[in-house]
């Protein structure tokens, strides 16, 4: 934004001041009109096509950004998905686990049950 601030000053700088040397050239009153028109319509092109070069700088950049949080998106879904994934295998390991102890745990009170009885 700064650089564009000060193209557009200095393309108004120089507008004037070419205006201003018209202005106090020797020179007929409807030549200098006709050069100050000229110069007027040579700026006006000029700072058309800064403004266009801005907008499609501001664009590009936008895209820019717009394809990298696309891109830190899907690398944050993915990592997600991923831990998603191995809390459910250690959950699932956790409970597989707890089940054999439970089994383990049954067997051995069955059998000092049967011992004691």
């Amino acid at each position: 934004m700064k650089t564009g601030k000060i193209l557009l000053g200095v393309l108004a700088g120089v507008a004037a001041g070419a205006a201003l040397g018209i202005l106090f050239a020797p020179d007929k009153g409807v030549n200098t009109r006709k050069k100050i028109v000229k110069k007027g319509e040579k700026f006006a092109d000029d700072l058309e096509d800064k403004y266009d070069e801005f907008i499609d700088n501001i664009t590009e950049k936008y895209e820019d950004l717009k394809e990298k949080a696309a891109q830190m998106a899907e690398k944050a879904k993915r990592k997600a998905e991923e831990l998603t994934e191995k809390a459910k295998n250690e959950a699932e390991k956790m409970t597989e686990k707890a089940k054999h102890e439970a089994e383990r745990m049954a067997k051995k009170n069955k059998y000092r049950e049967e011992v004691e009885a």
